[in-house]
């Protein structure tokens, strides 16, 4: 793998760029950036020649190490602002601990495209729901203790085996039950954070020792990609929460609903396409 200078510094300052994309959406969706962060990464790794055998779990891996920063300064600073619901935090907290645990051990059985279906379902129709403003939710109100419990599971389950924070399902499941846009948003940033620490450290385990990675590979964390992005995202992050609470309901709305779509296209793109590229 050598590169000239020139080579280098093209792949370095796409690293960056995605960095800042990364941070921004953090701030602005109070979601972890793995929707951007995880193609760069795994399209760089190719360039860069890693075994294809351990592209995919790298990029991800790497992703969820840094959704850690970028999610605990989103979180911060929604939380300053005094939007965020620490009630649901709470009541989440072990249960989707409980679902990123299960999510690694079935992510090595089952194919996560079936997950990716689910995701794309759901995301896709509260995604229509947005850009359309029509208000139909699931209830005006959030559930009791048990089915948040059972809630807090699904988003860390689906996230581990997606590679994403799972801001994204979080702020898709509280919309539903009728919690305004901005109080989604900030909450969906702390969730960003109980997933991405014990996501990280599942992907260091478990690609502890694995052959074809990188020499600055923490198992399936690169170090060179976490450092390269790190840098652009934690400082676009607070732009990215000004914004969230300077634009309007309806106008954050949209925005959300396009993001959604973007992902949901992407996911298709995965499944059905990428491997036929």
């Amino acid at each position: 793998m050598n590169f000239d200078i020139e080579t280098l510094l093209a792949l370095g300052g796409l690293l960056l760029v995605a960095g800042a994309a990364v941070g921004f959406l953090a701030g602005l969706f109070g979601v972890g950036g793995g929707a951007v962060s995880v193609p760069v990464l795994y399209e760089a790794f190719g360039f860069m020649g890693i075994d294809d055998g351990v592209r995919m779990p790298l990029a991800v891996g790497t992703s969820l190490a840094l959704i850690v920063p970028t999610s605990l300064q989103s979180a911060r600073s929604h939380y300053l602002r005094g939007a965020m619901d620490l009630h649901v935090l709470r009541q989440w907290a072990v249960p989707i601990l409980i679902g990123v645990s299960v999510g690694s051990v079935v992510a090595r059985y089952a194919d996560p495209w079936v997950f990716k279906l689910v995701f794309i379902g759901v995301a896709g129709l509260v995604s229509v729901r947005m850009l359309r403003g029509s208000g139909w939710n699931v209830a005006d109100a959030l559930p009791g203790k048990g089915l948040m419990s059972v809630f807090g599971m699904i988003i860390g389950f689906l996230s581990s085996l997606m590679g994403i924070g799972g801001g994204a399902i979080s702020n898709l499941i509280l919309s539903l039950f009728g919690t305004p846009i901005h109080r989604a948003v900030a909450t969906s940033a702390g969730v960003g954070v109980l997933i991405s620490i014990p996501g990280a450290i599942g992907y260091i385990y478990a690609g502890w020792g694995k052959a074809g990675l990188p020499p600055d590979a923490l198992g399936y964390v690169s170090i060179l990609g976490f450092l390269l992005l790190l840098p652009t995202s934690f400082l676009t992050t607070r732009f990215g929460v000004q914004a969230a609470h300077a634009l309007k309901k309806r106008q954050l709305e949209v925005l959300f609903g396009l993001f959604l779509m973007t992902v949901c296209l992407r996911f298709i793109y995965d499944m059905f396409f990428a491997g036929a590229s």
